[in-house]
């Protein structure tokens, strides 16, 4: 796991290692270097194509994983799996398109790739809708994409990894399923429910080789959210930096960060998970929130 640097802005802010480096890799230290024993291992990351997904599967690939990639169009799936061989040449990378609305979308993905060596649950959609307002086709469609598309995968590549005495399973879960969000009930109580599948399957695999986590991410500029940041900036004519300045004292006032964390720094947790290095850490439930969790625990 290459370790992380920052550089100074020329307004003396400290940026995150890796925001803005071109595809020579420059900023990339070659020194200090752990390695994550991933090379060789099989890697799937579910809703991949962009904003976090698509930075494990990356950072992945950049550890020398073999890295399927997933999106709902084959020509995102084509995109991704192009961008991350211009990051890395020799990457082993590759893409299966599957929507996972229904359990079609999973069994087809088992049928690409029967076993694999690391499952990162990353799929998941959400909508800002007020609870009086969120009809059960919505409940339905939140709880069937986000919950059970990871449930029917663990379920399948489990008894594999038991069998080699080796895995790892992780879910990209939310601060939002520890406080609930009033914006988006249904959202939360998907993430919540993560949280429950982990621990519960890791509590099924005590003493073996497998490692199931959750990652609580918290507010960050993925792709989603940077659409939804550029609407209300455009709705209120206001522009993004002021409509996040916005959030973070409104919405998520508790946050320590008080910015949209960036999808390599949610990343780089779901790496050391992944990695051998990480076998001791089991059941948990990991914030990378920015501190918007007001708990020490």
């Amino acid at each position: 796991m290459r370790q992380q640097a920052t550089k100074s802005s020329s307004t003396g802010a400290v940026e995150p290692f890796g925001e803005g480096l071109n595809q020579k890799g420059t900023g990339f230290i070659s020194e200090n270097e752990v390695d994550l024993k991933l090379t060789g291992k099989i890697a799937l990351v579910t809703g991949s194509t962009a904003g976090i997904g698509f930075a494990i599967a990356r950072s992945l690939a950049s550890e020398g994983a073999h890295v399927y990639v997933n999106g709902r169009t084959q020509q995102r799936v084509n995109a991704a799996v192009a961008a991350i061989r211009s990051h890395a040449a020799s990457a082993k990378v590759d893409g299966i398109a599957t929507d996972f609305s229904g359990s079609a979308g999973a069994e087809a993905v088992i049928a690409r790739l029967p076993a694999v060596d690391v499952l990162v649950n990353n799929v998941g959609i959400f909508e800002p809708k007020p609870f009086v307002e969120i009809p059960d086709a919505d409940w339905y469609r939140l709880f069937e994409i986000n919950v059970m598309s990871g449930v029917r995968l663990s379920r399948h590549y489990l008894a594999g990894m038991l069998e080699r005495n080796w895995g790892r399973i992780l879910f990209i879960s939310s601060e939002s399923g520890v406080q609930i969000p009033a914006e988006m009930v249904h959202y939360g109580m998907t993430k919540t429910a993560q949280i429950a599948v982990a621990r519960g399957i890791a509590e099924s695999v005590a003493g073996t080789g497998v490692t199931v986590n959750s990652i609580l991410a918290g507010p960050t500029e993925s792709e989603g959210v940077g659409s939804f940041v550029e609407a209300m900036a455009k709705q209120e004519n206001k522009s993004k930096a002021e409509v996040e300045k916005q959030f973070f004292e409104h919405v998520r006032p508790s946050s320590l960060l008080k910015r949209f964390a960036t999808v390599d720094e949610v990343a780089a947790m779901a790496i050391y998970l992944a990695g051998e290095v990480s076998s001791a850490t089991n059941g948990a439930a990991l914030r990378v929130d920015g501190g918007v969790v007001r708990a020490i625990l």
